[in-house]
């Protein structure tokens, strides 16, 4: 019993040693893998370290590489700065020099003039006193004689130089204009005047050229009193022409009798009646004109009376070149150069579009478009820019701004382009707005119409105020008037015309 608990004892006394011993080897082991992965991560850690630092001394060494070639650049700059300050130092230093001999030279020439003078001073001096003792003449006598001698010849010189002057303008002013119209030669569009004064109608049939002649002419003699247009009805087979040279008033007159035509009704009633719807219809359209070019330009707001006259400058010209279509022209080519110039194109482009707006009032106020372009701008609380844009472009101020002369060069390139203008046209239409001006002025006068392309004017005054006497004395002042205040070629026709009318109306 002893000895078999002796032999369990030393068999576990024999286990527990082999366990001991395998555990301390196992741990041994371990403790060695773990020291051989430390080591590793060690080296690992190290090599990323060194891998780090040469990175860093990499960026270290481009960032010392930049600030160098900063630093070399801005040397590199202020080494050439400096040698264009030098050379403007040098060249001021050579214009100044230049100036510094210049005005030497004018002093030295100062100095010799003076010594001329007192020269020629002492010279007329002595012939006086050469004179007085050998003429026996006083100091002032000699003096007038010498003057009157140098006066007579120094006419003949003048007459000379003007004579040598006046040839050479002549022979230079003959180059100019022959080299003018040559210019105007290949530029001619093969437009005449009267496709810009007058409107064709064209009629069903010729039974109603008689009905717009009316009895005893009674319906032409109406219209062409309402209207103001010269209606001229020939030989032509089915139409009629309607010639004026206020293009609004011609449209108006074209509509009328279209309307006419179409309704069969022709008489002074049905005239007035359709004259009347005509106009008013008109003064819509040319605000919806306005109005669309204001929305595909996209400059709203602006005052509605603005807005109308921008679509009236449609039935305007000026030397034979529409105004609304000048004016179209000068905003779009502004707004294109304020842009390009660093400026404000919308304000260029308004700008553009209102620096001839008081055209749309010369034919009815008269005066000169700028100012009532300029006024009217001030009354709607324009831009400042652009009221400075309208007196510009005629030379009335100077530009202030870009947008200013970005609308004073476009108006230049829309007026001087090729076939743009007519300058025949325009002194024509002007002459004639100054006939109508002329009979407008005088008291009692209704309307004055020019008609006839000019040669004829009609005045209709206020049976009222002026009788037959005074009628026949008011043709030959309006007649004298125009003699004497117009240009203009062959007769002007003036003719009076005074009309008693009683209206009422049966209720």
């Amino acid at each position: 019993m002893i000895i078999t608990a002796g032999v369990g004892l030393l068999s576990v006394a024999v286990g527990a040693g082999t366990t001991y011993l395998w555990l301390k080897s196992n741990s041994s082991r371990k403790f060695a893998y773990m020291e051989l992965e430390v080591k590793a991560r060690a080296k690992a850690i190290e090599l990323e370290s060194e891998r780090m630092l040469q990175n860093t001394a990499l960026k270290i060494k481009e960032a010392e590489l930049t600030q160098d070639k900063i630093f070399n650049e801005r040397i590199a700059q202020v080494d050439k700065r400096n040698r264009d300050l030098i050379l403007e130092t040098k060249s001021l230093k050579e214009e100044q020099s230049k100036l510094q001999r210049v005005q030497k030279r004018l002093d030295e020439k100062a100095q010799i003039l003076d010594q001329l003078k007192e020269r020629k001073k002492r010279q007329i001096d002595l012939i006086i006193s050469k004179m007085q003792s050998v003429a026996s003449m006083t100091k002032e006598e000699a003096k007038i004689a010498l003057l009157e001698s140098v006066e007579e010849k120094s006419k003949a010189d003048i007459a000379s130089i003007v004579r040598k002057y006046e040839q050479q303008a002549k022979e230079e002013g003959e180059k100019k204009a022959n080299y003018i119209l040559s210019q105007a030669t290949t530029r001619y569009a093969g437009e005449f005047a009267g496709e810009r004064l007058i409107n064709l109608v064209t009629l069903p049939s010729d039974d109603h050229k008689g009905r717009i002649i009316g009895k005893e002419g009674r319906n032409i003699k109406t219209l062409e009193m309402l209207l103001g247009v010269d209606i001229i009805i020939d030989e032509t087979p089915g139409v009629i022409l309607i010639s004026s040279f206020n293009l609004y008033r011609r449209a108006i007159a074209t509509r009328v009798i279209e309307l006419l035509v179409e309704d069969g009704r022709i008489h002074p009633g049905r005239i007035e009646e359709i004259h009347e719807k005509v106009e008013s219809e008109f003064e819509q359209k040319i605000y919806e004109e306005g109005e669309n070019i204001l929305i595909d330009m996209g400059l709203f707001p602006m005052h509605e009376d603005l807005i109308r006259l921008l679509g009236k400058l449609k039935y305007r010209a000026s030397y034979g070149q529409n105004a609304l279509a000048h004016t179209l022209e000068v905003a779009k080519l502004a707004s294109v150069m304020a842009a390009e110039m660093g400026g404000d194109e919308k304000l260029a482009m308004r700008a553009g579009l209102l620096h001839d707006i008081g055209k749309a009032l010369t034919q009815e106020m008269g005066g000169s478009h700028v100012d009532l372009g300029a006024d009217l701008c001030k009354k709607y609380n324009e831009h400042p820019t652009i009221v400075n844009a309208i007196y510009a472009h005629h030379g009335h101020e100077e530009p202030d701004s870009v947008e200013s002369a970005a609308v004073c060069a476009a108006d230049a390139l829309s007026a001087a382009r090729p076939g743009a203008r007519r300058e025949v046209l325009e002194s024509f239409t002007k002459r004639v707005k100054e006939i109508e001006s002329i009979a407008v002025d005088h008291d009692g006068v209704q309307r004055a119409y020019a008609i006839n392309a000019g040669r004829e004017i009609r005045v209709y005054v206020d049976a009222g105020n002026i009788n037959d006497n005074e009628a026949v004395m008011l043709s030959q002042t309006i007649a004298k008037q125009i003699e004497d205040r117009v240009q203009y070629p062959g007769e002007i026709k003036v003719t009076v015309i005074r009309e008693s009318r009683s209206i009422n109306y049966a209720r």
